[in-house]
């Protein structure tokens, strides 16, 4: 792929730095850029910058892979339904474990080590996301299938979040919620970044993911869409499969609020920074209809 020079890029990147000041942005971190060394660092340090020029990053993270190689190391397989992961009472032990413990403090680490401030949490913190169990169809027959402990948001209750941000704190939120049942509950990463988003009424919503963005039916590029073009191509079948949950996530954002969704391929060094900071960004623009 190709570099790019982020002190040329950071040169022209005024306008955007004073467009975005004072501004919240939610950034999804998953994918490669979670697991690949390198990714892993350049994403800390640009957290850190954005910070440090006064924006207010909030990063909610994924890690699925993490969870399958612990499970895996237990001996327990993964089991998934329409791409989702059953998780019993075992294995959301685990998730709480993985996600809420060692990717979260990484990731924490990770900031602090680059100069940042920042506090993990999950969204049983400060009761900070209350779930309520998902139950899902699986197709062709509409069956309604129980997958456990896996959750969808009820509620974001956004004190804690607004807390960290007037101590000059990164968030870093696992996406885990507790029910009015008592139980925890495992949610999708983008789900969650969404919600928040939504809850915060922030600027912009990031989601990082292994792709260059959407694409079209010639493998071409889709940015610049507004929500009324979203959902033809969502019609038409352009936007299908797995791309489905994601896409629904950035409309609800745009939506309800949020400026702007950008989903951005996370295998691009310092992608946030090139998506925040440059003229044409990167990956593919949501915006809300005018």
């Amino acid at each position: 792929m190709q570099t790019h020079n982020i002190a040329s890029v950071l040169a022209e990147s005024l306008p955007y730095i004073q467009k975005f000041r004072g501004k919240t942005i939610v950034i999804k971190y998953g994918g490669n850029a979670m697991v690949d060394e390198d990714l892993k660092s350049s994403f800390a340090r640009d957290i850190v910058l954005m910070k440090s020029v006064g924006m207010n990053p909030i990063v909610v993270h994924g890690g699925g892979p993490q969870i399958g190689d612990t499970l895996k190391k237990i001996g327990k397989e993964s089991e998934f339904i329409g791409g989702m992961r059953v998780t019993d009472s075992e294995t959301m032990d685990v998730v709480e474990m993985v996600l809420g413990g060692l990717v979260n403090k990484e990731i924490v680490n990770l900031i602090h080590q680059h100069g940042g401030h920042s506090i993990g949490l999950t969204g049983k913190d400060g009761q900070l996301i209350t779930a309520k169990k998902l139950r899902s169809k699986v197709e062709p027959t509409s069956e309604i299938i129980d997958l456990g402990h896996v959750g969808e948001v009820d509620v974001v209750d956004t004190s804690v979040i607004d807390l960290l941000l007037k101590g000059d704190f990164i968030p870093v939120i696992a996406p885990i919620g507790v029910g009015k049942d008592g139980f925890s509950y495992n949610i999708n990463a983008d789900i969650v970044a969404g919600a928040v988003a939504e809850a915060l009424n922030a600027e912009k919503l990031i989601l990082l993911t292994n792709t260059v963005g959407l694409l079209d039916a010639e493998s071409e590029l889709l940015t610049g869409l507004n929500a009324a073009k979203v959902h033809e191509l969502i019609d038409d079948g352009t936007i299908h499969g797995g791309m489905l949950p994601k896409i629904g996530c950035a409309l609800s954002a745009v939506e309800s609020g949020v400026s702007s969704t950008t989903i951005i391929d996370g295998r691009v060094p310092h992608a946030v920074l090139l998506e925040v900071f440059t003229d044409t960004g990167v990956g593919t623009l949501i915006t809300a209809d005018e």
